[in-house]
This record gives C-alpha cells, sequence and structure tokens, in this order.
C-alpha cells in the first residue's frame, strides 16, 4: 500500500479529541489517533494537520452567550494550540518527529509559522501540527486548513468526522437522508451542505483541492484515505 496524495492537511475538530468527554481531551482518543497516523505515515505521505478548539471553547458559541465575539476567537485559537500540543506528545510516544507551529508568536512552545519553514519541515519527514487557525478571528479551522492546504502545496484536505460522509441532511435527525459518495464544489455550495465553512469551500475550490471527508472512529481510515481508497465523501472539481 502506497500514499496517493503526496503531501495532505488532516482537519481535525476539538470536540473529537474529547471523545465521549463534553470537554477536554480523552488520552485514549489521542494515543488512538497517534497510532493511526504512524500507519499512514509509513506510507510515505507527508502530513500536515489542523485542529480546532472546539472541545475548550467555541467563539461562536461564546459570542451567542454574551462574549465579545474576537475575545472568543482568540481564546479558541489558543485552545488549539493546547490540542496541537497534546497531539505532539502523543505521536512523539510513537517516535514520529513532529513540529507545532503556530499562526501566532509563542516561541517557548511552539515555532511561529513560516511557510518555506513549514514546507521543509514536511520534506523532511516530520509531521507539522498547525495550530492558532489562521491566527485572525471571525475564521473558523475549516478555513485555516484550506489555507494551510493552498500554501503548502498538499494534494488534498481529509476532514476527519464523527460520520462517515457527506449526507443529504443530518443522519441523525433525518431517517431519509443519503449519503454522497461524490460531490463538486457546486454541489456543495448550491445545496447548502455545511460539514465546512463555505470560505474554506472556496478557497478548496479555487485552488483545486480536494476534500475528503470520512469517519475518525473506524480504525484505518486515515491510512485508507491517504491510500486513495474509496472511503467517506470526496469533494473535487
Amino acid at each position: 500500500m502506497k500514499a496517493q496524495y503526496g503531501r495532505i492537511v488532516l482537519k481535525l475538530s476539538g470536540e473529537v479529541l474529547a471523545g465521549s468527554h463534553d470537554f477536554g481531551i480523552d488520552p485514549p482518543v489521542i494515543d488512538a489517533l497517534a497510532e493511526e497516523l504512524r500507519a499512514a505515515h509509513a506510507l510515505g505521505a507527508q502530513i500536515g494537520i489542523v485542529i480546532g478548539g472546539g472541545n475548550f471553547i467555541r467563539g461562536v458559541t461564546a459570542a451567542g452567550e454574551g462574549m465579545d465575539r474576537a475575545t472568543g476567537d482568540y481564546m479558541g485559537m489558543l485552545a488549539s494550540v493546547m490540542n496541537g500540543l497534546a497531539v505532539q506528545d502523543a505521536l512523539e510516544k510513537q517516535s514520529l518527529p513532529t513540529r507545532v507551529l503556530t499562526a501566532f508568536a509563542m516561541r517557548e512552545i511552539a515555532e511561529p509559522y513560516i511557510r518555506r519553514r513549514a514546507v521543509r519541515h514536511l520534506e523532511k519527514g516530520r509531521i507539522v501540527i498547525f495550530a492558532g487557525g489562521t491566527g485572525n478571528p471571525y475564521f473558523t479551522t475549516d478555513t485555516a486548513a484550506a489555507l494551510r492546504a493552498a500554501e503548502i502545496g498538499a494534494g488534498a484536505v481529509l476532514k476527519a468526522t464523527k460520520v462517515d460522509g457527506v449526507y443529504s441532511a443530518d443522519p441523525e435527525k433525518d431517517p431519509k437522508a443519503t449519503r454522497f459518495e461524490t460531490l463538486t464544489y457546486a454541489d456543495v455550495i448550491q445545496k447548502g451542505l455545511g460539514f465546512m465553512d463555505q470560505a474554506a469551500i472556496a478557497l478548496c475550490m479555487e485552488n483545486a483541492l480536494p476534500i475528503v471527508v470520512f469517519d475518525m472512529a473506524v480504525p484505518g481510515n486515515i491510512q485508507r484515505v491517504v491510500a486513495g481508497e474509496s472511503v467517506g465523501t470526496t469533494v473535487s472539481g
């Protein structure tokens, strides 16, 4: 089995790292993720990771409860750094070389994001964790994943979720919801499918970046997607 995508950006939500809990980090979940990434890395893929901070705070939710939106978003960016450090720790226990690059300076714990430096790390076989979102409020980590993927010349954005692809409606609420195996960017926009925000979709469309949406809870799925197997839903031109 060989990697079909030479370089990928894996988008993880913070909620995934919480496992069965509503808050924080579930160590067994991160350990299992590290094992999955080790298998994908062994295929020869260069791997970048973008992690959200929703297991600690979501700026949109905080704003809905009265907090200033920009403040909430900055707090979410800091939460994503915490998640990045936790994933780095788990990966290094698997003897995988990693670097955490942040969108804003935190030199005591991580490197600042510099595009050429990130590409060099990837070329050396290191897994690069892009933390801190885009460094700007009002942008989601979906957009950060699309932006970083475009900047480093990735072959695809892999969006790991808790469902096995993109559905016509919420499968938990609508038993008649159907899963799509393939979609175009135009389909996603026209149908109003909300698995990723519109800014991220637009970035991927403009840069011809395929998006693969899949269930991270299924063991081996990350490796299968990297190898080019038909898993979840693929969005492309």
